[in-house]
């Protein structure tokens, strides 16, 4: 989102002066480098939303960007299928919300259409995406960057924010590359959004908390079991869509994630402690009110991490002749979640002004497809 900003600013007002900063040594390591790699349509979300009102028109624009910048991509379509009658209520309900939403090729199949689409997928009644697709967006991300070094703009990385202090009509942010002088300073830090802004001088009102996903992914001999994307109808209490087999755009297929709280804010693997983020979880009372609210749930999740029976079972609803034999270990992401003081995780997009700051607060899914859209509103923020 970061990088979408900076070309969209560019694009915007040509010979603007405009500078990425980034911490680590190349952009797009972390929830940008880890995500599953699909291009949303749009279905989720609840109409009015931020999200509703950028998805569609941000799912258009990334594909244009892809085209015009040579990043692979396919608009491979995606079914969401139930797999009982009792969720047949709730796959009627995103139909509905995707249409409001304005999601194009949206449509309900049949188990018959569904085993046309997907022949090893089973259930009871189904949606077809056609708009959904997949793409790398680590390689959108560097094509990103090349683009704005091409428009005139600067990529500098290895460049961590330490601080900032007011400076006669701009602000001097300190960085781990030098002190830099900047009229304006959006903020757009994933896992550590919360506490760059807290750097920058505003006040959050909600904290990140890390929630790790962790894939298995189908045995090369085993991949054309899955054509192209199959999910589950998504549990409407939580901002996670729930297991799911992705075929990516290198071919290979995922399966997963499962959604786990971390305990590193950069806790890839089940073993990353970091005691500073550990603590500040603890002392945040939301934490301790989700907990309570959600304790079942967690358990099971850690239950499916521990376990790869446990895991299989849940994908073999999705597709019953799938075995563990089929699988192996995948990669893993962390996705970063606001959460309120009241226990309630921040499902829509969160971006606020503060003392010349604009701050990008929480970004969930589908920030990433949706990221030219959002920084068409960022932009817009500025002017």
């Amino acid at each position: 989102m970061g990088l979408a900003t900076a070309f969209e600013l560019l694009r915007r007002k040509p010979g603007t002066s405009v500078l990425v900063l980034d911490k680590e040594a190349e952009v797009g390591l972390h929830q940008t480098g880890h995500n599953s790699g699909v291009l949303h349509s749009g279905i989720y979300y609840k109409p009015g939303s931020l999200k509703a009102r950028v998805a569609v028109r941000g799912c258009a624009s990334m594909v244009r960007f892809c085209e015009e910048h040579g990043v692979p991509f396919e608009l491979s379509g995606k079914v969401i299928v139930a797999t009982s009658e009792e969720e047949r209520p709730r796959l009627q309900e995103l139909l509905e919300r995707g249409k409001e939403n304005g999601v194009p090729g949206l449509r309900a199949i049949s188990p018959e259409e569904l085993r046309e689409i997907e022949p090893n997928a089973r259930g009871a009644a189904a949606l077809h995406s056609a708009s959904t697709g997949i793409v790398s967006f680590r390689a959108v991300a560097r094509a990103m960057a090349s683009a704005i070094e091409t428009a005139g703009g600067h990529v500098r990385t290895r460049a961590r924010l330490l601080g900032f202090h007011p400076e006669a009509g701009a602000v001097r942010l300190h960085t781990e590359a030098g002190d830099l002088l900047a009229k304006r300073v959006i903020t757009a830090s994933g896992l550590h959004a919360d506490r760059v802004a807290a750097l920058c001088g505003a006040a959050p009102d909600a904290r990140i908390l890390p929630f790790r996903g962790e894939y298995y992914r189908l045995r090369k001999e085993s991949r054309n079991i899955v054509r192209s994307l199959i999910y589950p109808v998504p549990d409407p209490r939580f901002p996670f869509l729930g297991v799911h087999f992705t075929r990516g755009i290198d071919g290979e297929v995922e399966a997963g994630p499962n959604a786990v709280l971390a305990l590193a804010r950069e806790g890839y693997g089940k073993t990353d402690v970091s005691a500073r983020d550990l603590w500040e979880m603890a002392r945040f009372p939301g934490t301790f009110r989700m907990a309570r609210k959600y304790w079942r749930t967690g358990l099971e999740e850690y239950y499916r991490s521990l376990s790869k029976s446990a895991f299989v079972r849940k994908l073999q609803k999705l597709v019953p002749e799938l075995t563990e034999d089929d699988l192996e270990p995948g990669g893993s992401g962390v996705r970063a979640m606001a959460l309120e003081r009241d226990g309630n995780l921040v499902d829509d997009f969160r971006i606020v002004e503060s003392g010349g700051f604009v701050h990008v607060l929480s970004a969930p899914s589908p920030a990433a497809t949706s990221s030219l859209a959002i920084a068409e509103h960022i932009v817009g923020l500025l002017d």
